[in-house]
């Protein structure tokens, strides 16, 4: 039921995206008075810029689809976009934040892998006027900061649905990776799984900015036979897992959070289960598109709640479906 309500919202909010579309001129200005309520109907679209702004490393495949996403509305609107990330620190993020407010952003999009991290800087943006919408992270946060709505998916619900995939391949003894220290949403993800999961689940921490680290710690704690399953929680990660179990010679199965194009090619191979999918190039391009909603027509999208970009289950059956899309850099 959720995801078929999140199905519906993201119907609702591309039709909103073309009926404002439609109404605008050669200059992007769009046509009738002024609609109140924080939108500016005679805007032009070139004169509008939205930041967006999130966590995540400099190479993260993940952030890549992010970005696609966001760029990607951005282009569509015709609005001034700008793109920044390449940092998990909070401190560093709330600055970026605060510099983007400090120099003239019309509105802000915002992760929030750490809400108390960059509580201050969201809240700050809100007092001052400035509409904000929070992807991926946040979404037990959003609401309280002041901000309009959240993209992304409950990571509980996600790990939950994860567990139950892993309790159909008939798996009793898990690890959970999680590949980045103080990301509550990659925790939510582990405390979901092991919810529906029938068997035993333990986690595991590791670093996304050492993958070849990250292989070994995986590869070392698989010298424990009685392991027969392993839950990451990234794309990238899922690879060094796969690395690691033919290293160890184990023969446990793989459940991955998160999509690219490897982790496509790896689930047709039979290398990996299953992927849950949040869909990521959603996030970035509803994000950017509830932001210059708001502010060429005071649209406040979600109704007071989140607006569900998954989770998608991927396996066997559908993995080649989406390849193509996962190799063009948008799943």
């Amino acid at each position: 039921m959720k995801v078929k309500s999140a199905l519906l919202a993201v119907v609702a909010i591309g039709a909103l995206v073309l009926s404002g579309c439609s109404t605008s001129d050669d200059n992007g200005d769009s046509g009738g008075g002024d609609t109140g309520g924080g939108g500016d109907s005679n805007v032009n679209a070139s004169d509008l810029r939205i930041d967006v702004i999130t966590h995540g490393n400099p190479g993260d495949t993940f952030w890549d689809v992010v970005k696609s996403g966001a760029e990607k509305a951005g282009d569509d609107l015709g609005v001034d976009l700008r793109y920044q990330a390449g940092t998990t620190d909070p401190a560093k993020q709330s600055t970026l934040i605060d510099n983007a407010v400090a120099d003239g952003t019309d509105g802000l999009v915002v992760s929030m892998a750490n809400p108390d991290g960059v509580e201050n800087s969201v809240r700050a943006a809100v007092d001052a006027g400035i509409p904000v919408i929070t992807i991926n992270s946040g979404i037990d946060d959003w609401q309280d900061f002041g901000a309009i709505t959240h993209v992304g998916q409950s990571e509980t619900i996600a790990g939950q649905a994860a567990g139950e995939q892993l309790n159909d391949a008939g798996l009793k003894n898990v690890v959970c990776v999680i590949q980045e220290a103080g990301n509550v949403g990659l925790e939510q993800r582990c405390e979901g799984a092991a919810d529906t999961f029938d068997g035993s689940m333990e986690n595991l921490q590791v670093d996304n900015t050492d993958l070849s680290g990250s292989e070994a710690t995986i590869e070392s704690k698989l010298q424990d036979s009685s392991i027969d399953g392993v839950l990451t929680l990234g794309g990238d990660i899922s690879g060094q897992a796969v690395k690691a179990v033919e290293g160890s010679g184990s023969s446990a199965q793989i459940g991955t959070f998160d999509l690219n194009a490897d982790v496509a090619q790896n689930i047709i191979d039979g290398k990996l289960l299953f992927a849950v999918d949040q869909q990521p190039y959603v996030q970035g391009y509803l994000g950017v598109t509830g932001i210059y909603l708001k502010l060429i027509n005071g649209n406040d999208i979600g109704g007071g709640q989140p607006v569900y970009s998954g989770p998608a289950i991927i396996n066997k059956d559908n993995a080649a479906d989406v390849l193509t899309y996962a190799k063009n850099g948008t799943r």
